[in-house]
């Protein structure tokens, strides 16, 4: 899932800072996502979906489409 959420931030010219700042989901909930620490509970990745315009299919799957 974070590897989608980083190529989601490449594609769109943005930083985890910016999303963090503008979705409410911490920076340390990001970190945590990356390190393996923690998995991304449904009401986050909704709030992800919805930020960057895909499904939260694109989240779960291994599909690639962004649309």
């Amino acid at each position: 899932m974070y590897e989608k959420f980083v190529q989601l931030l490449q594609d769109r010219n943005l930083t985890a800072y910016k999303v963090a700042h503008d979705t409410g989901i911490s920076q340390s909930t990001l970190s945590d996502w990356k390190t393996g620490r923690a998995t991304p509970k449904t009401d986050k990745l909704l709030i992800l979906a919805r930020y960057f315009n895909v499904s939260i299919e694109f989240f779960l799957t291994d599909k690639e489409d962004t649309k």
